[in-house]
C-alpha cells in the first residue's frame, strides 16, 4: 500500500512519499522514511515489500558510492538508473526476485539537467516528467496530467502534490498521515516540510 510521487521541473525534482511501514492489514509505524540518497544529486524513493525495498536500496547505496571511491567521482545520473534497472531486471529472473518499484530524482551536474526515472520491479524503465507508483497513482496521475507544466515553479508543484493528496484522503481506503517530501537540484538533496494530510 505504498505510495511515491515525483514531479520533474526546470531546476529540480520533488519526490513525496508516504511514511506508512505496515505489513499485510497491519500498520507498523507513521513515521518511516522510504527515500534514501544514493549520492548528493541522487535520491531513491521505493515502494513494495518492505523487506525487500530496504535491502534493494542500500545494497544500490553503498555500490553507487563504491564506484565513487574506487573511479573518484559520482556515477552520473543515467548510469546510475541503467545499473538499478539492470540489477531489478536480474532481480526478477533469480530464484528470490524483489518486488520493489523506484522514483529516481537526479540532478546531472554535468549536462545541468534534472532527470525522473521510473522503474519498476520488471526492470522496465522510462525518464519521465512525472510519475507514482502505487495504489496511490490511480488517482494522482490525472491531477499532475491535468496541472503539469514544464516551467511551473517550486511551490506551483507543491500546490500540485497537496491535491493530489488531498484527493487520497477524500477517495482511497487507505490513511496515510504524512508525506516525507524532498527536493534535488543543482545544489543537492533538500529536505522540505512534511505535508500532513
Amino acid at each position: 500500500m505504498d505510495f511515491s510521487i515525483g514531479i520533474k521541473g526546470q531546476d529540480y525534482v520533488i519526490l513525496a512519499e508516504d511514511m506508512n511501514a505496515a505489513h499485510s492489514i497491519i500498520l507498523n509505524q507513521q513515521d518511516h522514511t522510504k527515500m534514501l540518497d544514493l549520492n548528493d544529486h541522487l535520491l531513491l524513493a521505493r515502494t513494495g515489500e518492505l523487506g525487500d525495498g530496504v535491502q534493494c536500496a542500500e545494497y544500490l547505496q553503498k555500490n553507487i558510492q563504491l564506484y565513487q571511491l574506487r573511479n573518484g567521482y559520482e556515477m552520473r545520473s543515467n548510469a546510475a538508473a541503467n545499473y538499478i534497472r539492470k540489477y531489478l531486471a536480474d532481480s526478477i529472473r533469480s530464484q528470490e526476485p524483489m518486488n520493489v518499484n523506484i522514483l529516481l530524482a537526479a540532478y546531472d551536474t554535468i549536462s545541468k539537467e534534472p532527470q525522473l526515472y521510473y522503474i519498476d520491479y520488471m526492470g522496465s524503465m522510462a525518464t519521465v516528467p512525472f510519475a507514482a507508483h502505487g495504489h496511490g497513482a490511480l488517482f494522482s496521475l490525472g491531477i499532475i496530467d491535468r496541472y503539469y507544466s514544464r516551467s511551473m515553479s517550486r511551490d506551483e508543484a507543491l500546490s500540485v502534490l497537496k491535491k493530489c493528496i488531498v484527493e487520497l484522503k477524500k477517495r482511497f481506503i487507505v490513511n496515510y498521515t504524512s508525506f516525507n517530501v524532498q527536493v534535488v537540484d543543482s545544489q543537492g538533496i533538500h529536505q522540505l516540510d512534511r505535508i500532513v494530510a
